[in-house]
């Protein structure tokens, strides 16, 4: 499994600590260069810590979440990645064993956590961007993945060697170019949701969201083919490197 880290001290041990209980094949927190003890943190948790310009050393890195997750899957062994991110709150048990059971199904490609995301403390549907960004485009671009509760979810799982094949956006749209991505390939069917309950995560102020739900709309209208919605950065698929 693969934890994309950046800044994380406060939280990631906790992720680890939970995400082993489950005894997954490896836990791998990608660092995306913290300056504080995340790495630290984690390899004290018993993770497996690689910096990112570890992995593909010959490439260099770009900013943003979606390139630790592609240089995650470049450096993952197991059949199927279970991605978690490290800024959970209180994480319970039982997350890897969850997103990974639907892969029995040999039809089933990407599994989403579905869950309540809590806000000031109180449950909601979704995060903000989630709500007011990605599934009102998804409704009208991708209506056959509207019902996907939880499309930016950090917690997933892909077989790899369907991620070998996909693009990875290399910011905070990658969950939804991901989504997009497998049920085009693979059908919609291939994308199931599991329920993981309540989750917490750190939730980020405006000025920070404004530039997330950026990045995620002009995710989706690349996806669509929607022209003049400038250009997204992206890492070409794996197969054609490693």
């Amino acid at each position: 499994m693969v934890i994309p880290a950046l800044n994380e001290e406060a939280t990631v041990a906790g992720v680890i600590a939970a995400v082993r209980a489950d005894d997954p094949h490896e836990i791998l927190v990608i660092d995306a260069d913290s300056s504080d003890a995340t790495a630290r943190e984690a390899r004290d948790a018993g993770a497996t810590v690689l910096n990112w310009r570890e992995i593909l050393p010959h490439i260099p890195t770009r900013p943003g979440k979606g390139e630790s997750l592609w240089r995650g899957v470049a450096a993952a062994t197991g059949d199927v990645v279970v991605f978690v991110d490290a800024d959970l709150r209180q994480p319970a048990p039982g997350m890897v064993r969850a997103l990974s059971a639907p892969f029995s199904d040999p039809g089933v490609h990407l599994v989403k956590a579905d869950y309540r995301r809590t806000f000031r403390g109180e449950p909601t549907g979704g995060g903000r961007v989630t709500e007011l960004t990605a599934k009102p485009l998804l409704r009208a671009l991708f209506p056959e993945l509207g019902h996907i509760n939880q499309p930016l979810a950090g917690e997933y799982a892909l077989r790899r060697a369907t991620a070998l094949e996909l693009p990875f956006t290399a910011g905070y749209g990658v969950e939804a170019g991901l989504l997009v991505d497998v049920a085009r390939r693979h059908g919609p069917d291939a994308v199931t949701q599991v329920d993981l309950g309540v989750r917490r995560h750190r939730n980020r102020p405006l000025a920070e969201l404004g530039p997330m739900a950026d990045v995620v709309a002009r995710t989706l209208l690349d996806r669509a083919g929607v022209a003049g919605n400038g250009d997204v950065d992206k890492r070409e698929p794996l197969a054609g490197i490693l």
